[in-house]
């Protein structure tokens, strides 16, 4: 189109002021080159070139200074979606300028805080796609008799119930495949109100940890601890969990056998929590079961007082069709503070508990702790070092944000381990005896199929050979008979060239025989 326009301005002048013979020449020539109807033509050559009326484009209301803002600001927020971003904006704005982590004009910290979330996916559409490069679920727990003793309750029994009121779940860290043996186990508790999270370690299943733990998150809780509600884990139903939470007032339900569902609230947070800090590494013993504690000791901070999630508001059926609605997302913490039910004294202690942390440092704590995770995962172990104090200055971390993404992947449990091939057998070689008489088969019979192969077999030894290896040894043959046809064309290549060379040779004059010799006399 460019190319049109400009040969138009070119010969248009040049026809216009041209006689009748010139015109018609030059209209040839120009039908020709841009293949235009020739009363077309005629009416674009003489047209006279009008001023451009082409208004300049607004300017960039997100520039490049706002994108890398909020390049940082999403990792911060530990590369959360828009959605959920725009909502933590205004406090990591206000977080981060406070201990001198941002230093941004008041206009950029205006249109940060007006930028919708679709406008934030844009943006940092590329820098997902560079960040992330391109799940495991555990069968549910067997159930007993303690089972007939707690009431059922499903997914819609819950009727907004009071902060308190808590389901908790299993995730079991035993590196992908379930085998047998004791491995580190994540109990989460989950608040169904406000969506508060809290994350336990235990080195195997049982209902001592899970009382325990039970009384330590009860102290630690900014609400009181009303009602738990468990799948039918037998690390739940049992004597010991029963009788604890009738002793001490606390409504003990649980899920259907089979229905995730039913506990849709702490399912939600064993992938958006667990997993993502964990990973689905193999972690087992004291030493890794204390390096996992570490590290939900330092997100728990983090996760609930600077991560927005969505709670679902509702959800028609129409047909086969199931429209849900969200509301806003939330910090756990901004939950609490707008529930009617938590004392005054406890929301002031929660706004200075707030103002006091850095959120950037506490990343970089995660990220830390993630990396002894790691460690212990590959290792099967211990971290290979003891670390003590921050091993990254805050300052050098705080500048690797606005770049990190151009690494991928930032989450030291979340590295692909470097796979071995595997060449070697795994099972005995049934043929390994009889594999010399098959080859001399093969040999005087090119043309006998594996099935014939494996009757003779059978026949000679009935004892060692069944129809079952018969598929190991059709593969066997079709191998044999692929590197037999490989090197008979390397053969017969190889003596064609041979040949060739030789025919060459023999065209080729003698240098001996031209060489001249003279002879002196003496």
């Amino acid at each position: 189109m460019t190319t049109r326009r400009e040969l138009t301005e070119a010969v248009g002048e040049r026809y216009r002021r041209s006689d009748r013979d010139e015109k018609r020449q030059i209209l040839d020539e120009f039908i020709e080159l841009t293949g235009y109807h020739r009363k077309h033509a005629i009416r674009v050559l003489c047209r006279e070139p009008q001023p451009s009326g082409k208004k300049p484009g607004p300017q960039r209301r997100y520039d490049d200074e706002v994108r890398a803002a909020l390049i940082t600001l999403w990792e911060t927020a530990d590369r959360i979606c828009g959605k959920r971003l725009k909502a933590l904006i205004p406090t990591l704005l206000d977080s981060m300028t406070r201990y001198g982590h941002l230093t941004l004009s008041k206009d950029v910290r205006q249109r940060l805080k007006q930028i919708s979330a679709a406008t934030i996916d844009r943006l940092l559409r590329d820098v997902r796609e560079q960040a992330f490069s391109g799940q495991r679920r555990r069968a549910g727990g067997i159930g007993n008799a303690i089972r007939r003793a707690v009431p059922i309750r499903t997914f819609t029994d819950w009727n907004d119930p009071l902060p308190g009121y808590l389901e908790i779940d299993f995730v079991e860290h035993c590196g992908g495949t379930k085998i047998d043996g004791d491995f580190v186990h994540s109990l989460v508790m989950t608040d169904i109100a406000t969506g508060w999270t809290e994350c336990l370690t235990m080195p195997f299943r049982s209902g001592a940890f899970v009382v325990e733990h039970i009384k330590r998150v009860s102290h630690a809780l900014p609400f009181p601890l009303r009602g738990l509600d468990c799948d039918n884990d037998s690390a739940f139903m049992n004597e010991t969990v029963f009788d604890f939470c009738r002793a001490t007032g606390i409504e003990l339900t649980r899920s259907r056998a089979y229905k995730k569902n039913d506990q849709a609230w702490v399912e939600q947070k064993n992938g958006a929590i667990v997993r993502r800090l964990v990973g689905y590494g193999r972690l087992q013993g004291l030493e890794d079961t204390e390096t996992l504690a570490s590290l939900y000791q330092v997100s728990r901070l983090y996760i609930n007082f600077f991560q927005p999630s969505f709670k679902l508001k509702s959800k028609t059926r129409h047909g086969a069709k199931v429209t849900k609605r969200y509301e806003a997302p939330l910090t756990p913490l901004e939950r609490v503070l707008r529930a009617a039910s938590i004392p005054e004294a406890t929301k002031r202690s929660l706004r200075a508990r707030f103002r006091a942390l850095d959120p950037v440092d506490l990343l970089r704590q995660m990220r830390e702790a993630q990396q002894r995770v790691a460690e212990c995962s590959a290792t099967g172990g211990v971290p290979t070092e003891t670390r003590t104090g921050s091993d990254v200055p805050l300052a050098d971390f705080l500048a690797s944000l606005g770049t990190a993404w151009q690494a991928g992947e930032v989450r030291p449990t979340h590295h692909r381990r470097a796979r071995i091939p595997h060449d070697w057998r795994t099972r005995e070689d049934p043929f390994e005896h009889t594999w010399p008489k098959i080859q001399q088969w093969l040999e005087s019979e090119p043309g006998i199929t594996a099935k014939k192969l494996h009757e003779r077999l059978t026949a000679m030894a009935p004892a060692m050979y069944s129809t079952a290896q018969l598929r190991t040894l059709q593969r066997r043959v079709k191998a044999w008979r692929s590197n037999r046809a490989r090197e008979l064309v390397t053969r017969i290549l190889g003596d064609a060239d041979a040949m060739k060379a030789g025919a060459a040779t023999q065209r080729q004059p003698s240098s001996q025989n031209n060489r001249t010799v003279t002879i002196t006399r003496g």
